[in-house]
């Protein structure tokens, strides 16, 4: 006796044997995919000076600017002046960090100098410090200190707007609980209130160096301390175009490893932290 016939419906699935997962599609390194755009990067500005597109006398080759760069790092005065930079930048940035982070903790821990000082913050924060130019020269000439005084300025308000909301942002059930255990207000801002404002303080810090980086060459530029700044001040006004572009390339790549040491600092520091973990793959 022959066996019914079965009716697949229409549009049902094959019954065949399951088909394989698809293979999924390897992503291009972050690190090669930047690597890649600073290569085309280098290759469009010696191609458009030289087919005429850029005037050559004002836009110089990436093959020019990198021998001009060549001949930099080989003079001493150079490297002094890298040195007078990164003096001013990690003094500046240390000061701030310190106030921005006390200052900051003192502040949000009480709704009441939260209130106190809310019009003070918000008057004073938005004061470019290129406008305090002025008076730094006024007080302290083009010495060292009228450098940091610009330096500092920036960079303690990126801290201290960044602490107030990590401290604003502590759990007030943790807090309790903690004054119910009988913590001290210290024992509370190390074992409650820190490890919540930890990630606040890491982005602060981090957008406070690369701000108190551009604050320390503009002082060089504009008032003429030691440093990169004053040293491309000196190349432009002498007419050496491609010395220019070189520095100019230096204070970029300064600005590259500044971001990208803190952001292995941040995730060291962070590592306990949600947002620093790595995913799981199911």
């Amino acid at each position: 006796m022959s066996s019914p016939a079965v009716t697949v419906p229409a549009g049902a699935p094959d019954a065949g044997p399951a088909s394989a997962p698809r293979p999924r599609r390897r992503r291009t390194p972050p690190a090669v995919l930047g690597l890649i755009g600073l290569v085309a990067l280098v290759l469009l500005v010696e191609i458009l000076p030289r087919v005429g597109i850029l005037p050559r006398r004002y836009f110089p080759t990436s093959s020019e600017i990198g021998a001009a760069l060549g001949r930099l790092v080989g003079e001493s005065s150079f490297w002094v002046a890298v040195g007078d930079t990164l003096q001013g930048w990690a003094l500046g940035l240390g000061i701030s960090a310190v106030a921005g982070v006390v200052i900051g903790i003192l502040i949000g821990m009480s709704r009441f100098t939260r209130e106190l000082t809310a019009s003070t913050i918000e008057f004073l924060r938005p004061i470019p410090s290129v406008a305090l130019i002025p008076i730094a020269v006024l007080l302290f000439g083009s010495d060292i200190e009228s450098k940091l005084m610009l330096v500092i300025y920036a960079s303690f308000w990126q801290i201290l707007i960044q602490v107030l909301y990590g401290v604003q942002d502590v759990d007030p059930v943790a807090q309790d609980t903690a004054r119910a255990y009988g913590l001290g207000p210290w024992a509370r801002v190390r074992h409650v209130t820190w490890p919540t404002a930890l990630p606040y303080v890491m982005t602060g810090l981090r957008l406070a160096a690369a701000v108190a980086l551009i604050l320390a060459v503009t002082s060089e530029l504009v008032i003429g301390n030691p440093g990169l700044g004053k040293l491309l001040a000196n190349a432009q006004s002498s007419g050496a175009v491609t010395s220019t572009y070189a520095i100019v390339v230096v204070t970029g790549i300064l600005g590259v490893l500044v971001n990208v040491i803190f952001r292995a600092v941040e995730r060291r520091a962070l590592s306990w932290h949600p947002s620093q973990r790595a995913e799981v793959p199911a």
